[in-house]
């Protein structure tokens, strides 16, 4: 069985996720899509939030198993047993970053691979940063996440003040 663990932050969930996830899943038996619980990184929406959101988004393919986890991803997907990290790239400086982290991850657990998949060429604007500051600053994010994730995203956004619409 070939396992593999798309790791993330996926703070919010975006379409581009949903994208690189739906093509993993074509090419694993099972894969994990793995949330970083990082307590020192302040996120919009806690790790359980956005496993759900996760789940819902990604509800159509069986082999899609989403968790969160803390620590290094290469001790996660050995627990999985796993032997391919699954990582979207949108750009050349996405590329740059992930080659040394696969390096780093490779001299961690050097029987997991890394597969670096580029996003679909709709998405590799899309960032969770920038679907944050454009729904704090009220304008629709409905193109870039999922139905389910932009309802949350205004709901989240309301509740904490911002514009959010």
């Amino acid at each position: 069985m070939r396992i593999a663990v798309c790791p993330g932050s996926f703070d919010p969930v975006t379409r581009g996720h949903v994208d690189i996830v739906e093509r993993a899943a074509r090419l694993f038996d099972l894969l994990y899509v793995a949330v970083l619980d990082n307590t020192r990184k302040q996120a919009l929406f806690p790790a359980e939030e956005r496993v759900a959101m996760l789940r819902e988004a990604t509800a159509h393919l069986p082999n899609v198993c989403c968790e969160s986890f803390t620590g290094l991803v290469v001790d996660y997907a050995q627990s999985r047993g796993a032997d391919v990290i699954i990582r979207g790239v949108r750009s050349p400086s996405d590329c740059e970053y992930e080659l040394q982290m696969a390096g780093m991850n490779r001299e961690l657990a050097p029987g997991i691979e890394t597969l670096l998949l580029p996003t679909s060429p709709a998405y590799a604007h899309v960032r969770s940063s920038l679907v944050k500051e454009v729904a704090v600053l009220g304008g629709s994010v409905d193109a870039w996440v999922p139905e389910n994730v932009s309802r949350r995203l205004r709901e989240r956004l309301q509740a904490k003040g911002g514009a959010g619409r």
